[in-house]
C-alpha cells in the first residue's frame, strides 16, 4: 500500500468546492492502457479524435479531451496532462528507475523470481479503486477535490498504486511489486510535486506457510514482513541501524514504519502492515493473510543521489540526465549550476473556500516548474473578521537565470489568475 497508507506522511486539508479547471489550449495527446469502467464510459464519446490523430496502447486510444476538460467535475490541469505516459520510473538511466531496478534485484534474488512486477499499469483509475477497494471511508478528506485530480465523479488519476491492490488478487497474483507514477495536489516546495512515483509490494501466504511455524498468521506475516524490508534496507543503504516504530494506517493491523539511521539522522525509510483481512476477503482470499508496504521512490532516490530539488527528476538537461548509469545506484548528483532565486509577495484576505493547494494549482499553471516554493510567511484577521495571508513564491529555473521581465509577467499573470479563479481580495 502507498499514498494514503505508506508512503508519506499525509496532512489533509479541508475539502473545498473550489475547482480549478483553467485550460492552456495544448494539443499534446497521449495514450494508456485503461480500466474497462473508462473503457466503457469513453469508447464511444463524441470527443475521440480520428484514429489518425492519436497515439495507441494496449488497443486503446485517449485524447487529452478525454482527461482535461472544462467541466465543474473535472479539475485536471493541463500541466498534469503533459506528464501521464511520461513513466521517469520505466527509464534505466534515470534515478528513478535505476532505484526501481535495484529493488527488483533484492526481490529477484532473494525470493527466487517469486514477484510479479507491474510498472505499466495505467494511472486512470476509477474511485471504486483508488478508495472503496483499499477501504478508504466514503467521508474521507482524501476523496475531495482538494487533494485528488478528478476526470469526473467516478474516474481519477490514482492517488497510489494501492489503487491495482485490488484487482491483482482478485486476478490471482499472491506476490507482487507494483510501480506506477501518481498524481495529488500538493504544496509547492523541494520536496512536493504533483506528480511523484511509488512502490507497492504485497506478500500473500496461506495456512500451510504458518501452521507449522508456531505462530499465528498475523505474528507470521509481520515477522516475515519485517525481515524482507530490513532486508531491503540493507541492500539499498548498507549496513546501518534500523528501528521500526508502531504506527497507524487504514488499510493494515498491525502497522509499523522502518526508519533508518543514515547520514547522521533517522530516515523513514517506508510504511508497512499487516493487511486487513477485508481486502483479502474481497479479493476471494479469506482463508490468507497478507503483508503489504509502500515507499515513495523520489524521497529515497533524493537521499541516495544527492538530489536536492524534486523538480529535477523531470529535467531533461543533459547536465543532469548525463549524470546517471544503468544499474550504479547511489552516484552523487553534481550540481551544474546556481541561479539565483527571485522572490514574489503577495497579500490578499481569504475566503471559506481558500485553500493552499488550490493556490498552488494556480502557481503550478501559470508559472510551472518556475516556481520553486510557496511559502506562508503572514497572516492576520482584523477586527472585522477578515483574515488575511501573505505568500512568499520564490522563482527560479534549474537550467538558466531568469529575467526580470520574465519573473513580473509570471507574477501578474498569477495575480491575475488567482483574483479572478479564487474569487478572493488583493491586498
Amino acid at each position: 500500500m502507498a499514498a494514503l497508507t505508506f508512503a508519506h506522511h499525509i496532512l489533509f486539508s479541508k475539502p473545498s468546492v473550489f475547482l480549478h479547471s483553467t485550460k492552456n489550449g495544448f494539443n499534446t495527446l497521449f495514450s494508456v492502457s485503461v480500466p474497462a469502467p473508462f473503457l466503457r464510459r469513453y469508447k464511444s464519446s463524441q470527443t475521440i479524435a480520428a484514429a489518425s490523430s492519436l497515439l495507441e496502447l494496449g488497443g486503446v486510444k485517449i485524447s487529452k479531451e478525454d482527461v482535461v476538460k472544462d467541466e465543474p467535475t473535472n479539475n485536471v490541469p493541463d500541466l498534469i496532462f503533459t506528464k501521464l505516459g511520461l513513466q521517469l520510473h520505466r527509464r534505466d538511466h534515470h534515478p528513478l528507475g535505476i532505484l526501481k531496478n535495484a529493488i527488483y534485484e533484492y526481490f529477484d534474488t532473494n525470493y527466487n523470481n517469486q514477484f510479479h512486477k507491474f510498472d505499466d499499469l495505467c494511472p486512470i483509475v476509477t474511485t471504486k479503486e483508488n478508495f472503496d477497494d483499499v477501504l478508504v471511508p466514503s467521508d474521507h478528506v482524501s476523496r475531495s477535490y482538494n487533494d485528488t485530480y478528478y476526470i469526473d465523479t467516478e474516474t481519477v488519476l490514482r492517488c497510489h498504486t494501492s489503487a491495482h491492490q485490488a484487482d491483482l488478487l482478485r486476478k490471482g497474483y499472491a506476490n507482487f511489486l507494483v510501480t506506477g507514477d501518481v498524481y495529488r495536489r500538493d504544496s509547492i516546495d523541494s520536496t512536493h510535486y504533483p506528480v511523484f512515483h511509488q512502490m507497492e509490494g504485497v506478500r500473500v501466504f496461506s495456512p500451510n506457510d504458518w501452521n507449522d511455524s508456531g505462530m499465528d498468521a498475523t505474528l507470521y506475516a509481520a515477522h516475515d514482513l519485517k525481515a524482507c524490508l530490513e532486508g531491503l534496507a540493507r541492500h539499498l543503504f548498507g549496513a546501518v541501524e534500523m528501528r521500526w516504530v508502531d504506527s497507524y494506517f487504514p488499510f493494515t493491523n498491525p502497522s509499523f514504519e522502518l526508519e533508518i539511521y543514515f547520514q547522521e539522522k533517522w530516515l523513514e525509510v517506508l510504511g508497512c502492515g499487516v493487511m486487513e483481512q477485508e481486502i483479502l476477503k474481497r479479493g476471494g482470499k479469506s482463508d490468507n493473510v497478507a503483508w503489504a508496504f509502500g515507499l515513495g521512490l523520489e524521497r529515497l532516490a533524493m537521499v541516495l543521489f544527492d538530489i536536492p530539488d524534486i523538480r529535477l527528476f523531470w529535467s531533461t538537461d543533459k547536465r543532469f540526465t548525463s549524470q546517471f548509469t544503468k544499474g550504479q545506484l547511489g552516484i552523487k548528483f553534481k550540481p551544474f549550476s546556481k541561479y539565483p532565486p527571485c522572490y514574489k509577495d503577495m497579500s490578499f484576505w481569504i475566503n471559506d473556500s481558500f485553500t493552499e493547494n488550490n493556490l498552488c494549482e494556480i502557481v503550478r499553471g501559470v508559472a510551472g516548474d518556475l516556481a520553486e516554493e510557496v511559502q506562508l510567511i503572514d497572516n492576520f484577521t482584523n477586527k472585522k473578521g477578515m483574515t488575511s495571508h501573505c505568500y512568499r513564491i520564490t522563482y527560479r529555473s534549474m537550467e538558466r537565470s531568469l529575467t526580470d521581465e520574465e519573473i513580473n509577467e509570471l507574477q501578474w499573470n498569477v495575480r491575475d489568475q488567482v483574483q479572478s479563479q479564487m474569487n478572493i481580495v488583493l491586498r
